[in-house]
């Protein structure tokens, strides 16, 4: 398998993963922007939300290589991690850009991962092994038995842990041997 092998989807948890918040708990909605303030929306209470650091360049990173992007969150504040991810503003050559433009697929209601990720691939047709997880928590891993990989991110994603979870998708491939199928996969999505 190639050093610099992708997978054909990347999805992320929301709370505490792309954010260091829960949505459902810390937010009062609702959320504005002030002026075009990248990367930065206010709730009521004029608490800020933004992403970590480097997560506005691992979306902008996954789009430009034509990797599904999913955000799978088990939130019981579906309208309001939307509303967020709708908000906030990423850099963009000519003009910000909303950053639920780079996401391709929204999996946000309260119940399992499992049920997440089996409507994920009903929806995509991209298979199991093709996928990677990344969430805070650690019950989430419940994905693996679909063939997932999954990456705890206990402290939200950053660029080594985006590096470390493609090595860790890279290395569960080439011990399966499914590396013929990331290419075709890949290729189908060009």
């Amino acid at each position: 398998m190639a050093e610099n092998e992708l997978p054909a989807l990347v999805a992320f948890d929301l709370d505490y993963t792309l954010w260091d918040l829960w949505v459902d708990t810390h937010v009062s909605p609702p959320l504005r922007r002030r002026g075009n303030e990248l990367n930065k929306i206010y709730d009521r209470s004029n608490r800020p939300l933004s992403f970590y650091d480097h997560v506005p360049a691992l979306l902008t990173q996954l789009r430009d290589s034509k990797i599904h992007v999913a955000a799978c969150s088990r939130t019981s504040a579906p309208t309001v991690a939307r509303q967020a991810l709708t908000q906030l503003l990423m850099p963009h050559p000519v003009s910000p850009r909303s950053a639920i433009e780079y996401f391709d697929t929204l999996e946000i209601y309260p119940g399992s991962k499992l049920t997440h990720f089996r409507k994920l691939h009903e929806k995509t047709k991209i298979p199991y092994a093709q996928m990677v997880f990344f969430d805070d928590e650690s019950r989430n891993s419940e994905v693996a038995s679909l063939g997932v990989t999954f990456i705890h991110t206990p402290n939200g994603v950053d660029r080594a842990v985006f590096e470390r979870g493609l090595a860790t998708w890279r290395s569960a491939r080439s011990k399966t041997g499914q590396a013929g199928n990331v290419d075709r996969v890949t290729r189908s999505k060009a």
